[in-house]
């Protein structure tokens, strides 16, 4: 089991990763990076649990989530996990990540599924994803992208959400005022108002303080029919 100061150490290496990537001017080279220096070990991957997010996990079981068939994307997939647990909801599932490391790692990982992992830019999407989905999921991705791409990939997520479709957001929080010393960089209220600004209405906003002391956001949006 990972101790507080192995994670923690995990967490300073990712930060000094992504620094040297921002330093040459490569805002996401950081992510393939990592999984290529994990070499097949999870355990080198801070968020990767092998197992979909409580906090996801935990709304979907109070909201009682089902597929119904239903075409669903997951955002930033990494391994998987989230996507074979919406899989196993009974959604028909796409999940895409920006490195080709991860993809081929997920492939493995769930090859005794039908989910449809794809590399992916989540700036350069496919054309036939846009406005193409009645569940779309986003866990952790935003907050570790630098401040000035945040307004351009909640725009860019947003676009994914089918009239009619829903989008959870899972993510760090913090109030409109307060710092965001380092990464990952905690969202605020109004930085995902921005949703709202694309189309989307809020339906459900959990705003609460995990067992690791850890401000959380789980929202539900809406796109209008």
């Amino acid at each position: 089991m990972t101790t507080d100061s192995e994670l923690e150490e995990k967490r300073a290496h990712v930060r000094e990763l992504a620094a040297e990537y921002l330093e040459r001017g490569d805002l996401t080279g950081w992510f393939d990076a990592l999984y290529r220096e994990a070499e097949g070990n999870s355990e080198h991957i801070p968020w990767a649990d092998l197992e979909p997010n409580r906090f996801f996990k935990a709304w979907a079981e109070v909201n009682g989530l089902k597929g119904n068939g239903r075409r669903a994307l997951v955002v930033g997939c990494g391994l998987g996990d989230d996507a074979r647990y919406l899989r196993d909801l009974g959604f028909e599932v796409t999940a895409f990540d920006i490195s080709p490391t991860a993809i081929e790692w997920a492939k493995r990982l769930h090859a005794d599924t039908e989910i449809q992992f794809e590399v992916a830019d989540l700036f350069e999407p496919y054309r036939g994803w846009l406005g193409s989905f009645d569940f779309v999921l986003e866990v952790y991705t935003i907050q570790p992208l630098p401040m000035e791409l945040r307004i351009k990939a909640i725009d860019a997520i947003a676009t994914f959400v089918a009239p009619g479709g829903e989008i959870v957001v899972v993510c760090r929080g913090r109030d409109d005022d307060e710092e965001t010393p380092q990464l990952p960089w905690p969202l605020s209220r109004a930085d995902l108002s921005r949703f709202e600004d694309s189309g989307l209405a809020a339906i459900d906003f959990s705003d609460f303080i995990d067992d690791d002391d850890t401000r959380r956001f789980v929202v539900l949006y809406k796109r209008p029919a």
